[in-house]
C-alpha cells in the first residue's frame, strides 16, 4: 500500500474532524505539492456530497484537484481518469446516482463512499505514475 493510500485510510477513519470524499483524495498529496493540510481541507470543503448538491462525486473532484496540482489538467489526462472511473460505475459520476445504485445493492453508505475515495485515489496515483509525476 502506498503512502498516499495509508494517509487516505487514516483520514477516512477520522470522525472528528470529518473529512469529506474530496478531502480524502486531496489531502494525502497536498503537502508534497506545497499545500498544508489545513489549506487543502478548506479548499475541498465544498466538494463533498457532490458539491453539496448530489452532483459530481467528491472523490472525483478531489482527484481532479490532485491531477491539477501535478500539472495534469489537459483534456486527454482528465478523460483518462473519467474513463477509468466510469467503466467501474455504469458510466455514473454523480454522487446522487452512485449512492442510489449503492443503496439498491444494499450497501452501507460509509463503506460505499470510502470505497469510491480509495478507488479514485488509486486511479489518480496510477495516472500520476504513468505520467512520471510520482517515483515508483
Amino acid at each position: 500500500m502506498s503512502q498516499y493510500m495509508d494517509k487516505c485510510r487514516t483520514i477516512r477513519a477520522s470522525v472528528d474532524p470529518h473529512y469529506n470524499c474530496a478531502q480524502g483524495v486531496l489531502i494525502p498529496f497536498a503537502k508534497e505539492r506545497g499545500l498544508d493540510e489545513d489549506t487543502a481541507y478548506a479548499l475541498a470543503a465544498n466538494f463533498g456530497s457532490g458539491m453539496k448538491m448530489g452532483s459530481t462525486c467528491g472523490a472525483v473532484t478531489g482527484s481532479l484537484m490532485v491531477l491539477g496540482l501535478y500539472g495534469l489538467s489537459d483534456s486527454a489526462t482528465v478523460q483518462e481518469f473519467y474513463r477509468a472511473f466510469r467503466e467501474k460505475h455504469e458510466n455514473m459520476m454523480n454522487c446522487r446516482d452512485l449512492l442510489a445504485a449503492s443503496h439498491k445493492r444494499g450497501e452501507v453508505q460509509k463503506a460505499h463512499c470510502d470505497g469510491l475515495v480509495f478507488e479514485c485515489l488509486e486511479i489518480t496515483e496510477n495516472i500520476l505514475r504513468k505520467h512520471g509525476k510520482l517515483a515508483d
